[in-house]
């Protein structure tokens, strides 16, 4: 307005000099504009695919007009009372609730149990072998969780859903449903998954925890259970409570473990019935089981931010050599490193072994030398029938290991700058109310599960919408799907990274004459390399892993190396859905070792961050 005022009040030819002067100010310092186009992009992104599913859930869809007596696109509350208020709410919405939250509920339980336990044992004791333990404990949370589902399916299938037996099985021995497929395999998988997190989150705070404490209250006379449960349990309130919530949130979205192990068997969770509904084209239900998982986790993490905040009242403060001191296990350090070692091998050395002796065996789990074979992998003329070659001589392997590198690498790419990008804004524009809302737009994608906010996508782009085509069967959805999701990380990493970045050498730059495109590139991104590479690489190693947004918007033609898997799997070509799935594990954790060599932080320093 004072610019307008000003130009107004001036002769012609002036006012075209202020306004070459502005536009020269904006070429040279343009973090306003692009924080403008970052704040359309992701309101395009993320925003809108959000609003469309809640719109879309009390909106008549197309084919629903005669069943809710409505024109297409009027408003109803068809598809809120069918789901909530029917004769069909318990099979709809009911069942799959309870199911997700006796998972959630038994996974919590059992990883905060245990991973509480490790985490002492690694960060307060003297166990054997802890500094190797404090890394190789938490490779299972690196991992994809349906590596340890099929690796559980390879052992326990039974004959109720068909295909190729398991192992113990072939073996003479029968496996009931009830440990072959459904809730229980499921919370057990979820529980060494989540383990790992509960040890980086709670190690983190336990080494923090000043060790003077616990001495104090020794000396006055209290034993080592009053210590720990008036003591210790209570300081570290705030970080068990925080990993029971996000362990929660995550299971709400949970989508890959319950397909493998639930869906065969009718066990059916908010994600798969998601994906069922999706899968049945009724879209008005989609949006609404959509809605209520998008609810669930934004509630959950809201209640997780709360408790952040309270977290302030149990800051402790002591000196380092305190902190560090451990307690000597004695006659308990032989049974204590067993459970260690133990955690290890369920999580790690059983999955992976299971995987690849699956992958060279004819007959699953016949152990005999004239059984074993590398067909799977390199062999010609299976007696398959869709499956005529190994996998590494297969052109559909290969064309979806292409895609996983093209869409993530692109998608990876394209978020990490961006990201950074958001981090300069932030941090440098001079209005406030622009840099919040980048903040918070980008970080908008976390409180949203991935299979909810896939369906969201969907939603958006599946039909034309004014001059963007139907982008539903190309790669352009999924690489847009994947910048979204991944901002929350790529926006933080950039935020975090241009906060430490003072503006001293910029000003140097600009003052010799370097404008913001050199300065960028000369001096901004040469600084932030690691923080640039670091937020490139965690969303290609999450996107390698990730199942939730590529088995929604992926197409056999958009394969990627999951979705590949996974439709293998449908086909029961068990060796060749393990092989792939080997292959993306083992990518997984020799890319996650990568971030962390290449950040310099070890992966047994926890989340401190």
């Amino acid at each position: 307005m004072a610019i307008g005022k000003q130009v107004a009040g001036l002769g012609v030819g002036t006012r075209m000099d202020v306004l070459r002067h502005h536009l020269a100010v904006a070429q040279r310092e343009p973090v306003i504009a692009i924080g403008v186009i970052l704040a359309v992009i992701f309101s395009l992104l993320i925003l809108a695919p959000v609003i469309s599913i809640l719109v879309n859930a009390a909106i008549v869809q197309i084919g629903d007009a005669a069943r809710t007596r409505a024109p297409e696109g009027a408003f109803t509350l068809y598809y809120l009372t069918r789901a909530f208020a029917s004769r069909m709410s318990s099979i709809l919405l009911w069942q799959p609730l309870l199911n997700t939250a006796s998972i959630a509920i038994g996974a919590i339980g059992i990883s905060m149990t245990v991973g509480g336990i490790l985490a002492w044992l690694v960060n307060r004791t003297d166990l054997a072998g802890r500094r190797w333990l404090a890394t190789g404990l938490i490779i299972p949370f690196m991992l994809p969780t349906w590596t340890l589902a099929l690796a559980w399916t390879t052992i326990f299938k039974n004959r109720t859903v068909g295909g190729q037996p398991g192992w113990l099985e072939t073996l003479g021995f029968a496996t009931p449903d009830w440990l072959a497929y459904g809730r229980f395999p499921i919370i057990i998988i979820l529980s060494l998954h989540y383990a790992p997190f509960v040890i980086l989150i709670l190690g983190a705070a336990l080494q923090r925890l000043d060790a003077q404490l616990e001495d104090s209250a020794r000396i006055l006379g209290a034993s080592r259970r009053r210590v720990a449960f008036q003591i210790v349990l209570p300081l570290m309130r705030p970080a068990l409570l925080s990993c029971g919530l996000l362990i929660l949130a995550d299971c709400i979205g949970e989508f890959a473990v319950p397909y493998v192990l639930g869906l065969p068997v009718q066990f059916d969770t908010l994600s798969t019935s998601l994906y069922r509904a999706i899968s049945t084209r009724q879209s008005g239900m989609a949006a609404v089981m959509a809605a209520v998982i998008m609810v669930i986790g934004v509630i959950t993490l809201y209640i997780d931010t709360r408790m952040m905040r309270e977290a302030r009242r149990f800051a402790i403060v002591g000196g380092k050599g305190a902190m560090d001191r451990r307690r000597p296990l004695g006659r308990w350090q032989i049974p204590a490193a067993g459970f260690a070692l133990a955690f290890f091998t369920l999580g790690v050395v059983i999955p992976l072994l299971t995987l690849f002796l699956s992958t060279i065996m004819r007959v699953p789990g016949r152990f005999s030398l004239e059984n074993f074979t590398f067909d799977f992998w390199i062999g010609t003329n299976l007696d398959t029938v869709a499956l005529r070659s190994g996998i590494l001589l297969t052109p559909e392997f290969w064309s979806a290991g292409l895609n996983t590198v093209v869409i993530i690498g692109a998608a990876s790419l394209a978020s990490g700058i961006m990201g950074l990008l958001v981090g300069y804004v932030v941090i440098r524009t001079p209005f406030a109310a622009l840099g919040a809302f980048l903040r918070q737009i980008t970080f908008m994608p976390y409180l949203v599960p991935g299979i909810a906010f896939a369906a969201a996508i969907l939603t958006l782009f599946a039909v034309p919408r004014g001059p963007i085509p139907a982008l539903y069967g190309t790669s352009i959805i999924l690489i847009l799907a994947l910048i979204a999701d991944q901002m929350p990380f790529a926006s933080r990493s950039g935020i975090a990274a241009m906060a430490q970045l003072g503006k001293e050498p910029e000003e140097a730059a600009r003052i010799a004459g370097a404008g913001w495109l050199r300065r960028m590139t000369s001096i901004v991104m040469p600084i932030q390399k690691r923080a640039l590479a670091s937020a490139i690489l965690l969303p290609f190693i999450s996107g390698i892993k990730g199942v939730s947004l590529f088995i929604i918007l992926a197409v056999p033609a958009t394969d990627v190396l999951t979705t590949y898997s996974l439709r293998l799997v449908d086909y029961n070509y068990t060796q060749a859905a393990n092989a792939v799935v080997l292959m993306i594990a083992l990518l997984a954790l020799f890319g996650t070792i990568l971030i962390n060599r290449l950040t310099g932080n070890g992966i047994a320093k926890g989340l401190e961050s």
